[in-house]
């Protein structure tokens, strides 16, 4: 893997986001009530994204599984999204996380983006691999942008400061050569309002599809999708290897009737080493054994694919959950091992 992108321009503007993010600078919170955990159970706080985007509505899934499965209680949060929250999880002030892979990687390695450079988030632990989470440059169906390239000197909403989004947004626009724009940041509702209102020309948004905001701009306005393809698509891969091939589906959005060829990261639930580790084996035993329960992205939660793309050290009540149930460290079920054997 290589460990740092090219930067000419990519490190500084994310590394200034980024450290607010990671001293705890919170943007628009969204902090629940806290819950009151049963007998012998803890409140666990659970920082998710912001509120239009797959984090948020994830987490309540989230919560509510464990909250019925367990005695512990979750408090979701509302906050910027992966950068921001490896800091609340470096700091210990939240006890469970949702980030990307790749985030995930540069701050445990210390590696990849300038606030991270040298300083590796150490106590960083991964609990599992969730789901897809699928780039989307979304602009007007009449605005005259077919590619990646078409964005030179266009108004670019990259998603928050300081956001896994405005990370993999830059990485695509420094590849393909784009250094003429007018970065807008805000949340993917924000971003949606700006796109439909006409104030930016494109949008880069990450989440699995279908992206709420997206859709409901979908249907009061006719909206297109750039793709990522070719030979962007090709030094995308090779300069990241946590990137994935991806398709959005035909139909997904209103008026997209045809596949959107793109690239994806992978979303997954973090901790830090600190937690105890019984705890952390209850919670993950309680999602990963009532995938069922969950609404959103239940197509691709799933305890056979949960260790996939792992880009970091498992917390050992992870591990322990993950191994009594069969499933090996890098992802593929004992038995299918021994019977390849």
């Amino acid at each position: 893997m290589r460990d740092t992108l090219n930067r000419r321009r990519f490190v500084g503007m994310i590394g200034a986001a980024g450290s607010v993010a990671l001293m705890g600078i919170v943007q628009d919170d969204d902090v629940e009530e806290e819950p009151e955990p049963e007998e012998g159970g803890e409140v666990l706080a659970l920082h998710a994204g912001g509120t239009e985007g797959t984090y948020y509505p994830l987490a309540g899934d989230m919560k509510r599984i464990v909250e019925d499965q367990t005695p512990h209680g979750i408090q979701v949060q509302s906050t910027g999204a992966s950068v921001e929250n490896v800091g609340s999880l470096a700091r210990e002030e939240a006890e469970l996380a949702l980030i990307q892979n790749d985030i995930a990687y540069f701050a445990f390695n210390g590696t990849g983006i300038e606030e991270f450079e040298g300083e590796p988030v150490e106590n960083l632990r991964g609990i599992a691999s969730l789901y897809p989470e699928t780039i989307h440059i979304v602009t007007q169906a009449d605005s005259g942008i077919e590619s990646v390239e078409d964005l030179d000197g266009a108004a670019i909403n990259t998603g928050d400061l300081g956001s896994g989004t405005q990370v993999n947004a830059l990485q695509i626009l420094e590849t393909a050569g784009i250094e003429d724009f007018d970065e807008q940041n805000t949340d993917f509702g924000t971003a949606a309002d700006q796109i439909g209102d006409g104030d930016v020309d494109a949008a880069i948004t990450v989440g699995g599809w279908p992206l709420g905001a997206i859709e409901d701009l979908a249907t009061t306005q006719d909206i297109a999708f750039v793709e990522v393809t070719d030979d962007l698509r090709d030094q995308l891969l090779e300069d990241a290897e946590w990137l994935a091939e991806d398709t959005i589906p035909g139909g997904t959005y209103d008026g997209v009737d045809e596949d959107v060829e793109t690239v994806s990261v992978q979303a997954m639930l973090a901790t830090h080493e600190a937690m105890d580790e019984t705890l952390i084996e209850e919670v993950t035993g309680a999602m990963f054994d009532n995938t069922d329960d969950f609404t959103t992205q239940a197509d691709f939660i799933d305890q056979d694919t949960a260790l996939e793309a792992m880009s970091i050290d498992l917390h050992p009540g992870a591990e322990a959950y993950f191994e009594a149930a069969g499933i090996d460290a890098d992802g593929t079920d004992e038995e299918e091992d021994d019977a390849d054997d």
